[in-house]
């Protein structure tokens, strides 16, 4: 079929679209992506039959189809490639820090400095209040049992306990949001 220059584009899409439709989303597989690739290409060889006689309009056109739909596909792969690639490079951070810290020995998570700060703080206390709250958190003796060795009621121990706590607290101010609540301060 021969248009000429006094073709309008509804006649040019009118004629071809369909057909090119079906053979553009029969490759790229995608409603929206072979629409695009269709129009372009009306439009393109509309704009090429304003400027000069296109004949045969077919072969015309399925050369820009099948261009277009080459270039779309090769994008996808490009694309594709690309998401594995960093999906690849995702899944090794992951594995990295999956292991970082399955391998996290909790023992180290307190620096030396921290340490420092817990055990100067301690010293720092009345000898009765870090006795009990050393008992209390590291020789994991009960309230009671502290009680009986004190010869004090378990509010005595509680208090002496929330005293060590408190100071603690205070002493790793700058520490807590880094590290968390430790275990061992949670009263």
């Amino acid at each position: 079929m021969y248009l000429n220059q006094a073709n309008s584009f509804n006649e040019i899409y009118t004629a071809y679209y369909r057909k090119s439709y079906l053979y553009v989303k029969s490759y790229v597989h995608d409603d929206m992506a072979a629409e695009d690739i269709v129009s372009d290409a009306l439009i393109k060889l509309w704009e090429r039959m304003k400027r000069e006689a296109v004949d045969p309009v077919r072969p015309f056109l399925f050369s820009i189809l099948k261009n277009s739909s080459l270039d779309y596909l090769k994008h996808q792969t490009i694309k594709r490639d690309v998401h594995g690639t960093i999906g690849k490079a995702l899944t090794r951070e992951l594995e990295i820090r999956k292991t970082s810290l399955e391998s996290s020995d909790p023992n180290e998570i307190f620096s030396k400095e921290i340490q420092h700060i817990i055990h100067a703080t301690l010293q720092t206390l009345p000898e009765r209040t870090r006795e009990i709250f050393l008992m209390s958190r590291f020789e994991n003796k009960s309230h009671k049992e502290i009680a009986e060795l004190f010869e004090i009621s378990q509010k005595g121990v509680e208090y002496h306990i929330a005293q060590s706590i408190r100071e603690l607290r205070v002493a790793l101010n700058d520490y807590l949001p880094l590290v968390g609540f430790f275990s061992f301060l949670n009263y």
